[in-house]
């Protein structure tokens, strides 16, 4: 069932409580975090997942995203993380596991380094390694190549065959999630939730993210997923990125996959089991992430 959670004045979050029926599993709960211009539903298949292992889970559509609200300001990567912040003290939810995927491991890495009595962990999902200035040594330079295409007003059937031929192997969960990320109008046309001023707002945020400055200050154990599709030119620089990662995060496990870069969508199962096992083998503890 959807809660909205008021994180900051004028500011609520939309989120869903997954719950496990029976006794407490002692098992840490999970908050799941989306990336730019997706929203909370893109997990559900992790969601459904962890639930079945015994994890209490947070699904949340973060500010300018979904059913949440969306603010005039308030999309650089600090201000956003101190939004989950706020939301797990409300949600009085002890030490989750917190895994973002894309901008939303920017996201959570942030929250780790800023709030680190918040996480007992974290799960970096395709991303938190992301630093676009090393790519564009200006914001223009980088809003000129990353700007999204312009979608309101098409129709709703065009665009869901589009997202249909793209992941012919995605599960419909995936699927869904993904035409979550539109608003349907009366006429059968979609909008993005998240505007095309406010996707600039969180891309320039991204851009003035400097995760590198963050790794070795961070606490918590990370645990960082990154997606390889094959492609050897884009395989080799994640690769670097997040070998960097690795190194000087003073606490950290690296686990590839294979897919897409939503791959959370797109292999659901394998991504809950991942996450689940981290926390069944000792990697993420209550102890280790106070030490």
């Amino acid at each position: 069932m959807m809660e909205r959670v008021e994180v900051a004045k004028g500011v609520e979050l939309a989120v869903d409580r997954w719950r496990v029926r029976g006794a407490p599993t002692g098992l840490p709960p999970m908050v799941l975090v989306h990336g730019l211009a997706s929203n909370a539903r893109l997990w559900d298949g992790v969601a459904d997942r962890l639930v079945a292992r015994g994890h209490e889970v947070v699904t949340v559509d973060l500010r300018g995203h979904g059913r949440s609200s969306k603010p005039p300001s308030g999309y650089d990567v600090g201000t956003v993380a101190h939004d989950l912040a706020a939301l797990i003290g409300r949600l009085d939810l002890d030490r989750p596991v917190v895994a973002g995927q894309s901008w939303g491991g920017n996201v959570v890495l942030e929250l780790a380094a800023t709030h680190p009595d918040c996480v007992g962990g974290i799960a970096c999902v395709d991303g938190g390694w992301l630093d676009l200035q090393a790519r564009f040594p200006d914001w223009e330079t980088c809003r000129t190549a990353l700007a999204p295409p312009r979608l309101a007003g098409r129709p709703l059937a065009d665009v869901e065959g589009y997202i249909r031929a793209a992941h012919p192997d995605w599960p419909e969960a995936g699927i869904r999630g993904t035409l979550a990320n539109f608003e349907v109008r009366a006429d059968d046309s979609i909008a993005p939730w998240l505007t095309f001023e406010r996707h600039l707002d969180v891309l320039r945020g991204l851009w003035e993210h400097r995760p590198g400055e963050l790794y070795a200050a961070i606490a918590a154990p990370v645990l960082l997923i990154p997606a390889t599709s094959g492609d050897p030119a884009a395989s080799d620089d994640r690769s670097r990125a997040v070998a960097a990662a690795e190194a000087a995060i003073p606490r950290a496990r690296v686990h590839w996959l294979t897919g897409d870069h939503d791959i959370h969508a797109q292999h659901p199962i394998e991504v809950g089991d991942v996450l689940h096992d981290a926390t069944t083998d000792g990697f993420f503890t209550r102890e280790a992430a106070r030490a």
